[in-house]
């Protein structure tokens, strides 16, 4: 009678057995047969003489070295995204929301550009893709305070009738389109300004600091701040500020509220630089803050 193989004890055959049901339930899980298992070498190597081996592991496979081998091997899965649901809320007023949002954005743009003929161009943007509303039967755009009413900006949304109320803001981008004068052809930083260099074309005025200059005696003599392309709008930011007077001179000095003026002369204290307050001393030794806004005049505030 041939000698039988001693049992295992019970920690060993549990710790034998833990690898091969996680196989054969992982085989279960994935639809494939207990004869696809394939179990780790080094596991192998470990098995007592008497264990059956289901399949053991198959040496690991070189790379694909040519285009037959590389075009047989299986297509990666790829999963399928889908896409962000939609916000009932707001779909469900569709164009008549987006209408009032519109209006609303045109008006306050129109209002702040004091021109009724100015052309405005408004790019709604989306919403925040996080956000969940709740269903809302009545949507009112506002303007929430302290925004500009062009360029990038907000306008908020408010459910005041549904199951929850929200509130909300939309981001915009208000173009406001409106003739000024721009560059004929790029200039260098330190040009003095000709009327041959500026021709008339729509600007937006809602692409830089400052409203551009409308008018060529404000700009003919003047320098340019910074080298500008072709086509840049003029605005007093891109312009050296001009010296109206040195110190030492004198200047008129006037003054004025509702139906009265005064002026005066007095001699300047500071060099008198466009839009900068300096100082006077009249011929009584008073001395007056002021600015310099033209050749060799001052305007002071009472």
């Amino acid at each position: 009678m041939p000698a039988r193989t001693p049992a295992l004890p019970r920690t060993a055959r549990r710790a034998l057995m833990q690898p091969l049901l996680c196989a054969a339930l992982a085989a279960a899980w994935a639809g494939v047969s207990a004869e696809e298992i394939v179990i780790n070498p080094g596991l192998v190597q470990t098995l007592p003489p008497n264990t059956r081996i289901i399949k053991p592991a198959a040496a690991p496979a070189s790379a694909p070295t040519t285009a037959a081998a590389a075009s047989a091997a299986p297509a990666p899965v790829r999963a399928a995204v889908a896409p962000p649901p939609q916000d009932g809320a707001l779909a469900s007023l569709g164009s008549e929301l987006g209408g009032r949002i519109q209006q609303l954005a045109h008006d306050s743009a129109v209002l702040g550009s004091g021109n009724k003929n100015t052309r405005v161009e408004i790019e709604v943007g989306a919403l925040d893709p996080r956000l969940r509303l709740a269903p809302c039967q009545k949507i009112e755009p506002y303007l929430p305070p302290g925004l500009p009413t062009w360029g990038r900006t907000r306008i908020g949304l408010k459910c005041v009738q549904g199951s929850k109320a929200w509130n909300v803001s939309l981001p915009l981008t208000v173009h406001v389109w409106r003739p000024a004068l721009v560059l004929r052809d790029a200039l260098p930083a330190g040009t003095v300004l000709l009327a041959s260099h500026l021709m008339e074309a729509e600007v937006d005025l809602a692409a830089g600091t400052g409203m551009p200059v409308a008018e060529a005696n404000g700009l003919v003599g003047r320098s340019l701040q910074r080298g500008m392309a072709a086509g840049s709008a003029l605005r007093q930011p891109d312009l050296k500020a001009r010296q109206w007077f040195a110190a030492g001179e004198t200047v008129k000095v006037v003054a004025g509220g509702a139906g009265w003026a005064i002026a005066t002369e007095a001699q300047a204290m500071n060099p008198g630089i466009e839009g900068q307050t300096i100082r006077v001393r009249t011929e009584a030794g008073k001395v007056l803050m002021g600015r310099a806004v033209a050749d060799r005049l001052v305007e002071v505030a009472l």
